[in-house]
């Protein structure tokens, strides 16, 4: 029966690999990368104040999430 399990588990590990392996040789994902990082820097560029504003309050509410209250 565990040997049953490791199987699976070595059959299914396998397979999320050769799928990651896919996705970073495909040229598709770095073309992708680049175009959403197209589209930020548009944006930002519109809305500079507006992304400042949002990039604050993100810090701060990451901040109070990751601080200890001890």
């Amino acid at each position: 029966m565990n040997e049953e399990i490791l199987q699976n588990l070595n059959r299914r590990l396998d397979d999320a690999l050769d799928h990651g392996r896919r996705l970073v040789e495909n040229d598709e994902l770095p073309k992708r990368a680049e175009e959403l990082k197209k589209q930020t820097e548009t944006l930002i560029r519109k809305h500079p104040i507006k992304s400042v504003a949002a990039g604050l309050f993100a810090g701060y509410v990451l901040g109070k999430l990751l601080s200890s209250d001890d």
